[in-house]
């Protein structure tokens, strides 16, 4: 990896944008417990709440803010001690999810493959793997990803290749819904070998042939740039290639870890949502005329709502909590079938009620605070359409089919990292 730039392209949507590269990396703060993973993520929210209302209306990608992160060290967090890392427990990092998100759910999104693809390195990395990319990310190189193809199929369904030639390996594909690619220094993604075999690939941002694409034209998140990427010939080195196809016979917990970190995200847009409407029901909104009341605040009607609201969030936050105890248990002890599919519903039944109230309180706000709510100025709305984006992550039905299959037949769920 260069501290340069050079090969790699990005292009945009926008005729008139200027292409953007990742910063050369520095060395970041070394975070070395969870209390100081927690401080990080609250000084940085305080930094990312502002301006977050016009990232959103503008579109406009947090570059300085994530160089912050970077900087913060927060990165680097669940890197096991052995290799130089704080190891944080699963419960510490979806509070940092969680504490982001409230501020800025899009920006706070960013980071989630790296975590996830950690977690991957950790359970089927090399020990050269492990040092090598431990270490960049302890430098401050970031992780992003290319997602799912584009299309009807399955989402674990793959036309993208990586191929023996004469000249080395070479990755050609398409891929979509590449959240944090554009913003990397390595971006991995999923590709089927020679074998037809599922393998992941980490390519370099800047290496011939990679151009990742900020087509990302969604209604909610839309500052996390989750857009295309291009691979054309990529040159890989074999250190950057997994078999991930070996994890289907080898229980894991990095499904369930990535699935925390998206239920962390929607409890932080639900806790932002609250947040937002409190304020707003206090310092804006009007009393409706038979209450007879001064201020809106007063309603009992108003304060009912607030305070189910409350219950919910706290319900589904302690939920979240308890998922985040179960990994850590699971992960004290060689990961069975039986463990693993522990996880995997415990994090299920965290992300029905992040799911529930995430939808429930970015619609209610509307409602309690009235019309003078829905001014474009006030650009309340980011709540519901944060929230309405990204629970359709994976769709909540069947986590409830997972759970009941769980608890009724015995039934272990599938192994990826959806579930």
């Amino acid at each position: 990896m260069t501290d340069a730039f050079p090969t790699g392209s990005t292009t945009t949507a926008a005729d008139d944008a200027q292409p953007r590269r990742p910063s050369p990396p520095w060395p970041p703060r070394l975070i070395e417990t969870d209390e100081q993973a927690i401080k990080a993520a609250e000084a940085l929210a305080e930094t990312f709440r502002t301006g977050a209302s016009d990232r959103d209306r503008d579109r406009r990608l947090p570059w300085e803010e994530i160089e912050l992160y970077t900087q913060s060290g927060l990165g680097g967090i669940t890197i096991p001690n052995a290799y130089g890392g704080a190891e944080v427990s699963y419960v510490t990092l979806a509070k940092v999810f969680e504490i982001l998100c409230a501020a800025d759910p899009a920006l706070g999104q960013i980071p989630q493959n790296q975590f996830g693809v950690l977690a991957l390195l950790r359970e089927i990395g090399t020990e050269e793997q492990k040092r090598r990319f431990y270490g960049d990310v302890l430098r401050g190189y970031r992780i992003g990803n290319a997602g799912p193809e584009r299309g009807r199929n399955a989402v674990n369904a793959s036309t993208t290749r990586l191929r023996r030639t004469p000249d080395g390996l070479r990755l050609t594909g398409r891929r979509f819904y590449s959240t944090g690619a554009i913003f990397a220094h390595w971006i991995p993604t999923r590709a089927v070998d020679d074998e037809g075999r599922a393998v992941q690939v980490w390519a370099p941002y800047d290496g011939a042939g990679v151009n990742v694409i900020d087509d990302w034209s969604s209604f909610g998140q839309r500052t996390t740039a989750s857009g295309s990427v291009e691979f054309t010939d990529v040159a890989i080195g074999g250190e950057q290639v997994f078999p991930v196809w070996q994890l289907a016979d080898r229980p894991g917990i990095s499904g369930p870890v990535s699935q925390l970190i998206q239920v962390a995200i929607d409890a932080g847009i639900a806790r932002g949502a609250l947040e937002d409407t409190v304020a707003f029901v206090r310092d804006h909104a009007r009393p409706w005329m038979d209450s007879g009341l001064q201020s809106a605040s007063d309603d009992p009607t108003i304060i009912h709502e607030i305070g189910h609201l409350y219950t919910e969030l706290h319900a589904a936050q302690e939920v979240l909590y308890a998922a985040g105890r179960v990994l850590d248990e699971v992960a004290r002890e060689p990961v069975t079938e039986a463990s693993s599919a522990r996880a995997s519903a415990a994090v299920a039944e965290a992300k029905i009620l992040t799911t529930e109230i995430a939808l429930e309180v970015s619609e209610k706000l509307f409602d309690l605070a009235g019309s003078a709510a829905t001014r474009a100025a006030h650009n309340l709305d980011r709540h519901w359409r944060n929230a309405r984006v990204h629970t359709l992550h994976d769709p909540v039905r069947w986590k409830y089919h997972l759970l009941g299959n769980y608890q009724l037949n015995g039934a272990f769920p599938a192994r990826h990292q959806w579930n």
